[in-house]
């Protein structure tokens, strides 16, 4: 009999088994694909030496999350590679706003709003403990921090739209809303102003870096430190049934809540299935992976200081391209999250060559190619981008889970993020990993604190397990 089994090597799979392996635990993971990794995966999408993450690449949460910080990630291979700027917010008529790693110096560029962008944004960098603990953590218990989470949520509860509303330039209101508009979730819903201040205070705190070598890296780094612990991983088994799965004291599903449902039909009470199928689905990603013969030619040069770019114009751009999401459709003219990690990375791409990572927000299952709609968008911010193109890879949201099941319909934050799935996921409970079963928990991104290459679902999730099985 094993300790525990865990089903997924992506980094909440692998961090719960990593967790429990530190405590003694034999641990046996198993993963469907060939190799480890789920949203951190690397490969040669386009052209040889090209190399391109498939899923996730910035990791906004990587040098802050406690169990990642909590490795020694350098001696397994690791080296993170911060951009000078972590983000700017790209226009096609006037100069991009640049977010910096000092707050001071991003305020500065920020007009009539220095003093209210650094009065709200300095407290959750100068409270770096107490903001990990508050975001990458469950909603539901007891605050340790409750000044903190105090002052944090009297702006976090507010929608984007109400946040934006306290700052006076365009340039500040339209960083708000594409920071919010990682929540993937209509700009006028509560706690979509919580996405923004957490993706521009982890931009303050702790920077956005990329790892050298591509996302494949840190899979690759987590599974060599499981082995060093004596766990073991078997990979290119898919799981249907838990009794394809051996004996075990504890299992551990990095999967979405249908999947559970499926894999463990005939092991967890039928009320408790029927509200994990009940759990609804976000939207899904188009991406596109390029391969260019130089640097994205910018309108405005300082983009080229930045890791990420967002191109969606003032806030009511980036608003309605959200809100065309929400209601089943694309904008004409979607928000963009665009990747330059070449630009800092040189082994992403042959000398003088670039990588970019693009993609927009689209319905869940959305199955269409809109890449001449995405670069119509970036010409606009980019005369000339497309004479760069040595070749493209379109993946739209259908193909995004078919390269990864987890990612239903191509939704990459484990479920749609409305106020009660962020609050209460993936089932209304005090203890979100553990389910009706004692043997049986869930550790995926649809558990608190939800998407982004941090390892705190699993985190949690084994610590819940030594709860019940000390």
């Amino acid at each position: 009999m094993q300790d525990a089994v865990v089903v997924g090597a992506g980094p909440n799979g692998l961090a719960a088994a990593i967790t429990l392996a530190q405590r003694g635990w034999g641990v046996h993971v198993v993963e469907a694909a060939e190799r480890v990794g789920g949203g951190c995966r690397t490969a040669e999408l386009t052209l040889p030496g090209f190399r391109h993450d498939i899923c996730s690449t910035v990791d906004a949460f990587g040098t802050l999350s406690p169990f990642l910080t909590g490795l020694d990630l350098g001696a397994l291979g690791v080296e993170w590679v911060h951009p000078p700027a972590p983000l700017a917010h790209a226009f096609s008529d006037r100069p991009a706003t640049i977010v910096e790693r000092d707050i001071s110096a991003t305020a500065a560029g920020l007009g009539p709003d220095y003093h209210r962008y650094a009065g709200i944004l300095g407290p959750l960098v100068h409270g770096h403990r107490a903001f990990a603990d508050t975001v990458l953590g469950p909603l539901v218990r007891v605050p340790r921090h409750p000044l903190f989470m105090a002052g944090f949520g009297r702006y976090a509860a507010l929608p984007a739209t109400l946040l934006s509303r306290l700052f006076a330039a365009q340039g500040t209101r339209a960083l708000i809303g594409g920071a919010a508009a990682h929540s993937i979730a209509p700009l006028s819903q509560p706690l979509t102003g919580a996405a923004a201040l957490i993706m521009l205070g982890t931009a303050h705190g702790s920077g956005w870096p990329v790892v050298r070598g591509g996302s494949q890296v840190l899979a690759d780094a987590l599974a060599a430190r499981l082995g060093e612990l004596g766990g073991t991983i078997e990979t290119g088994r898919t799981v249907r049934r838990l009794s394809d799965l051996p004996d075990a004291r504890a299992y551990l599903f990095d999967l979405s809540p249908w999947q559970l449902a499926a894999i463990c039909a005939d092991d967890l009470p039928t009320g408790y299935l029927r509200r994990l199928r009940r759990y609804r689905r976000g939207p899904g990603v188009f991406k596109l992976d390029y391969a260019l013969s130089g640097p994205i030619p910018w309108r405005d040069p300082a983009c080229l200081r930045a890791g990420t770019v967002h191109v969606g114009g003032l806030f009511e751009d980036v608003a309605r391209s959200e809100a065309a999401v929400a209601a089943g459709r694309v904008s004409e003219r979607p928000f963009l999250l665009v990747v330059q990690a070449s630009l800092f990375d040189p082994t992403r791409a042959p000398e003088g060559r670039h990588t970019a990572w693009v993609y927009c927000h689209v319905p869940n299952g959305f199955d269409l190619d809109i890449s001449e709609r995405i670069e119509r968008r970036l010409e606009e911010h980019a005369p000339g981008f497309r004479d760069l193109v040595l070749e493209r890879r379109a993946m739209n949201a259908a193909q995004m889970e078919a390269h990864n099941p987890n990612c239903a319909g191509g939704d990459i934050a484990g479920g749609r993020n409305t106020v009660r799935q962020i609050v209460l996921r993936p089932v209304p409970s005090l203890n979100p990993y553990a389910t009706p079963n004692p043997r049986i928990f869930i550790c995926s991104a649809s558990t608190p604190p939800g998407g982004g290459v941090h390892g705190m679902c699993g985190y949690h999730a084994a610590h819940a397990v030594l709860r019940r099985r000390p």
